[in-house]
């Protein structure tokens, strides 16, 4: 067990209409996505989503939550979206609009350098959305944030596919406590405290404020720290899907590695029982919220115990424990992706204990509180300046020449891990190792048969057959570009690759 396993990253985009206040969101998040799509021939009425599978309200505790009772923010199995602005991209991602939000939802990869990869592939996604909307005016502005500063957040998801095996108390019990602490690694920055941004100041996570519970099945209201969501997606009595809420998105790649691949390791102890004694700490909501306002990252958290410890303190608990787990399975010898994992965590946690300024290059909300003291004394600006909100907005910026991030990235103040023709790649090709491959590369050399497609099928509408096709995928591990290339990229249209695919599957071949 490692930090390599399916996951994936959600990213909601903040929206402006430049010049129209009044503009409808929703119309403006379909617009987005129809750029997109038409500028790469997409037609979106036909590769679109398909909702057969999924079941938001299911709870992980045991339960489903009756559809009367839960919010219509929750029902996203229930198409509601007059654009009809849902795609499937050829890399594997699915684009549309969630909550008047335009989304990329990243394909599932197994590595957090891969997360990484495919996440910075959507800001591509959604940059060359703005600049083919930018030809028709007023066009719009993304930002990759999540928070309007006004009161209202949105989200940045991630996904972990975990054992089903795992009894879903452990999952928090040892999770809450991380996450109350990760944010001073992974947290992108706010300016302003409250959920609206009211009271000066400047804060570690742009999420934090919007949590009020610790565990439940809501996402966009009485936030919890562990959401029970259970949508796998996946074959249901082997495999759990641990849907993170709590997260801030990143531009900074240590940051957003270590983000997945702390948090894929920790999953990775809890599974195998090994986390070792508890960590709980006393009021996590409140807790989380304190960590977040104080930049310093002198607030020491109170553990159920009785101990004292800062964020960063706990966060050492847990790598040391990491480490020593890694030690006894692998020798102090695992995959190069854990080797990554751990030596970053290891660099920053140093750096934030010595100095949180220190980690400029690797943590984003160091380096915006970097560019945001510089305005602060050059200007004599105090932190309840509109100018400074102005500036932590234009940070996020997707357009390379106006984003901050983008522009400290570019001239060699952010730590780069990710090459950019990797990131240009994945934009348009699916990761090799899991069943995105099959869905990406399906809606490349097939696009006028695939009908729909969702994490778990693909559905074809293939010539002279009299009902729709569909082709489940419900082991993500499966549907590789190693289990069924050859099958796909011999076959000369979608009907012999369906034959091809039901002969192998006959024989015990590598379809699903």
């Amino acid at each position: 067990m490692t930090v390599r396993r399916v996951m994936g990253i959600e990213t909601e985009y903040g929206i402006v209409v430049p010049g129209d206040p009044a503009a409808n969101p929703m119309v403006a998040s379909g617009d987005v996505v129809t750029a997109y799509a038409t500028s790469r021939g997409i037609r979106p009425a036909r590769a679109s989503w398909d909702y057969a599978d999924e079941a938001p309200l299911r709870d992980a505790r045991g339960f489903d939550m009756g559809r009367d009772r839960a919010h219509p923010s929750q029902l996203t199995h229930e198409v509601d979206d007059p654009t009809l602005a849902n795609v499937v991209l050829t890399n594997g991602a699915r684009l549309y609009v969630d909550h008047a939000h335009p989304e990329y939802s990243s394909p599932e990869v197994t590595t957090p350098r891969d997360a990484v990869t495919w996440d910075r592939a959507g800001e591509l996604v959604m940059r060359e959305a703005v600049a083919r909307l930018a030809t028709v005016p007023p066009g719009v502005n993304l930002y990759k944030n999540n928070a309007d500063g006004k009161g209202v957040s949105y989200g940045t998801h991630e996904n972990y596919l975990m054992s089903r095996a795992t009894p879903f108390a452990s999952v928090v019990r040892h999770l809450t406590p991380f996450f109350v602490a990760r944010q001073v690694m992974c947290g992108s920055g706010r300016v302003g405290i409250g959920v609206d941004s009211r009271t000066p100041g400047y804060q570690i996570a742009q999420r934090s404020d919007f949590f009020e519970v610790e565990v439940g099945l809501e996402t966009t209201l009485k936030r919890p720290i562990i959401n029970t969501r259970d949508e796998p997606h996946a074959v249901a009595d082997k495999y759990r899907r641990l849907h993170v809420i709590i997260g801030d998105c990143n531009h900074a790649d240590v940051a957003n590695l270590l983000k997945m691949g702390t948090t894929s390791l920790v999953l990775a102890m809890i599974e195998a029982d090994a986390v070792g004694p508890d960590l709980t700490v006393r009021r996590p909501v409140a807790t989380l919220h304190d960590v977040s306002h104080d930049p310093t990252l002198r607030t020491r958290l109170e553990l159920a115990d009785g101990r004292r410890m800062t964020a960063v303190e706990l966060l050492w608990e847990y790598h040391d424990r990491a480490a020593r787990f890694l030690d006894e399975r692998y020798g102090g010898s695992p995959d190069e992706d854990t080797t990554e994992v751990m030596h970053w965590w290891s660099v920053v946690l140093d750096k934030l204990g010595r100095d949180p300024m220190e980690a400029r290059r690797e943590v984003d909300w160091v380096a915006k509180l970097a560019v945001l003291e510089g305005y602060r004394e050059r200007d004599s600006l105090g932190w309840g300046d509109p100018r400074l909100k102005a500036v932590d907005l234009q940070w996020s910026d997707v357009r390379a020449d106006r984003g901050l991030a983008h522009r400290l990235a570019a001239t060699g103040r952010l730590e780069v891990l990710v090459d950019e023709a990797d990131v240009v790649r994945a934009v348009t090709e699916p990761p090799a190792d899991t069943r995105a491959w099959f869905r990406g590369t399906c809606l490349a050399r097939f696009p006028d048969d695939v009908v729909a497609a969702s994490w778990d099928s693909v559905i074809f509408d293939v010539a002279g057959q009299r009902m729709l096709q569909r082709v489940p995928m419900l082991e993500p591990l499966r549907g590789t570009e190693a289990g069924v290339g050859d099958i796909v990229r011999s076959a000369p249209d979608a009907a012999s690759l369906l034959r091809a695919l039901a002969t192998a599957d006959d024989q015990g071949g590598p379809s699903d």
